[in-house]
This record gives C-alpha cells, sequence and structure tokens, in this order.
C-alpha cells in the first residue's frame, strides 16, 4: 500500500510538471501571435473606435 501511495503521488507532481510546461508552450504561442500580428489588430481596433466615435456624435 505505501508503494501505491508513493506512486500516485508522483504521478500527481508529474502532471503538474506536464500542465505547467502546456501552460508554457501556449503562452509564448500567444506572444509570438501577438507581437506578429499586433499591427493589425490595432488598425482594426483603431476603426472600430473610429465608427463608434462617428455613431455616438
Amino acid at each position: 500500500m505505501k508503494k501505491l501511495m508513493q506512486w500516485l503521488r508522483r504521478q500527481k507532481g508529474q502532471d503538474l510538471t506536464e500542465y505547467a510546461l502546456i501552460i508554457g508552450l501556449i503562452v509564448l504561442l500567444a506572444i509570438v501571435a501577438l507581437q506578429t500580428m499586433g499591427s493589425s489588430i490595432q488598425q482594426i481596433l483603431d476603426k472600430i473606435a473610429t465608427a463608434l466615435g462617428k455613431a455616438v456624435t
């Protein structure tokens, strides 16, 4: 029984490490995507802000 509990504790630690690595990879990909598409996103947001500004006045 003691060996089973030790094995389960090791498995939980591995899962946590794997999740941390996956989250790190997702964050890295999001940063790269935002850097490459940042100007395009900014232009779209500027157009939306302009359209909303015209609609309000």
